[in-house]
């Protein structure tokens, strides 16, 4: 007789282990940081460009060239923010798919297809949305890309301000999603964005990262090492005409992120523990401060909602982002016969799914490269970015508040560690070392109510006992 064995259905969007919950958690509070810094930057940018008495300023900054000229580097202020600080980016976005991809959920093909299929569903539909509608509208195809991105950092920083309790489970969502996102937003720049190539440079810029390669393998160690020759590539990946935050991404995807015996690290998340603070802290919000600051009036905003190339980024982001994702999501757990967790329902897919429609940081960039050489398209393409991440965000907000007592509900039983070992009860449910502890804890409670039940009774009878007690001078006749 044959034994059948039998697996329990897989769940979507289930509870994560521990330690890919607790990187998704100093992961995410970087993040939120780097988010509210963002928007402050946003702000800024807006404020200093719409101002009539700092317009002037805030483009003479923006504007202004520094860098050697003869290694092909004098560049704006603007251009260094876009292609160098955001190669800082983009090397954090390189080790986060690197460490998801040996590590986190990404290495199990079964559980990497639903973040894979929603992120590549959340990209096509919004190209699609902004392919049809400017068809329709006789608008340029040039911006197909542009709504295609999340902005992490920006939809986490929206979390932080509105103050939902998300379960980490939909968070792990949002950031895997993210990253398999910023992976297909280096492809979509690399190969649709790439006009002419210097072969001398971007051969030198491989051969840059083949050393970097082979240093990583021997073990070498030392910033002093690394930080120079990371700067020789980026300048060679630059000057080929490829995109410069191709070279992050490339150093990012090579460190290692799998941990030796004895490890408590690998050295990928270690540099990414040092390196993510500086790229949510400083480049990113440098990058925004130097990009959002478009001009804004009634008439521009209006604009947005005429243009065909405009009002396809706003539909791509609030409703291709939301449509695919959600979509792409449903199809996955419908043919894979996977079950959503019993903790969640789908309207709290469709909230994150629009959540993610917020592309500021590279929807902006890929606005700037589509429209180059056309600056009144490319201030009006970020004015609809901004548009339509703000009502993306909206919306998301008021869906996500919808459900913000289950998810308070979730994140309470997340949390809970009676025992104060350290790890949520939740995770310890399985271990009779915890129920040992947990009876410990409720037979001394148990004593002690015991305790002063005996107390509270023996004042009671000790009261009562006392000659001419209380209710004596009642009963005397007046």
């Amino acid at each position: 007789m044959t034994a059948h064995r039998t697996t329990a259905p897989r769940k979507v969007l289930g509870r994560l282990s521990l330690p890919e919950r607790t990187f998704v958690a100093d992961a995410l509070r970087t993040e939120t940081v780097g988010g509210v810094l963002l928007l402050i930057a946003a702000i800024t940018a807006l404020i200093w460009a719409n101002i009539p008495a700092l317009h002037d300023s805030y483009e003479s900054v923006s504007h202004f060239h520094f860098g050697p000229e003869a290694l092909g580097l004098h560049l704006s202020v603007a251009h260094w923010a876009a292609d160098g600080l955001l190669a800082v980016f983009f090397f954090v976005a390189g080790i986060e798919l690197k460490r998801e991809l040996v590590a986190g959920d990404l290495s199990d093909p079964k559980a990497a297809a639903l973040p894979v299929v929603a992120a590549l569903c959340g990209m096509a539909v919004p190209a699609l949305v902004y392919t049809l509608t400017n068809l329709s509208g006789g608008g340029s195809l040039q911006g197909w890309a542009v709504p295609t991105a999340t902005d992490i950092a920006f939809a986490l920083a929206v979390l932080a301000v509105i103050g939902t309790s998300l379960p980490s489970a939909l968070r792990a969502f949002l950031l895997t999603l993210a990253v398999v996102d910023d992976l297909f937003a280096i492809l979509i720049i690399a190969v649709f964005f790439t006009n002419t190539i210097d072969f001398a440079a971007l051969g030198g810029a491989v051969v840059g990262l083949a050393v970097f390669w082979l240093l990583l393998r021997k073990g070498v160690r030392g910033w002093y090492v690394y930080v120079p020759l990371a700067l020789v590539i980026w300048a060679l990946m630059y000057n080929s005409g490829v995109h410069a935050t191709i070279a992050g991404v490339a150093m990012g995807l090579m460190l290692r992120c799998h941990r030796h015996e004895g490890e408590e690290h690998s050295p990928g998340e270690h540099i990414e523990h040092l390196v993510r603070p500086l790229s949510a802290g400083l480049a990113v919000p440098l990058f925004a401060l130097f990009s959002a600051g478009v001009a804004i009036s009634g008439g521009a905003l209006g604009d947005v909602f005429t243009k065909p190339q405009t009002l396809g980024v706003v539909l791509g982001l609030v409703v291709g982002k939301a449509l695919g994702i959600f979509g792409g999501t449903w199809l996955t757990a419908r043919f894979t016969r996977a079950s959503l967790s019993e903790d969640l329902a789908w309207a709290d897919v469709f909230a994150v799914a629009t959540l993610a429609g917020i592309g500021f940081t590279v929807s902006l960039l890929i606005g700037e490269l589509a429209f180059d050489g056309d600056a009144v398209l490319t201030d009006e393409v970020k004015a609809a970015v901004l548009t339509g991440s703000l009502i993306a965000a909206g919306l998301a907000t008021v869906l996500l508040k919808i459900r913000n007592a289950k998810y308070r509900k979730l994140c309470e039983a997340e949390e809970r560690d009676e025992d104060l070992d350290g790890i949520p009860d939740i995770y310890e449910e399985d271990d009779p070392a915890y129920h040992l502890r947990m009876a410990a804890i409720y037979e001394n409670k148990a004593a002690e109510h015991r305790r002063t039940a005996e107390r509270k009774a023996a004042e009671r009878r000790a009261l009562a006992e006392v000659p001419g007690g209380a209710g004596d001078d009642d009963d005397r006749p007046a």
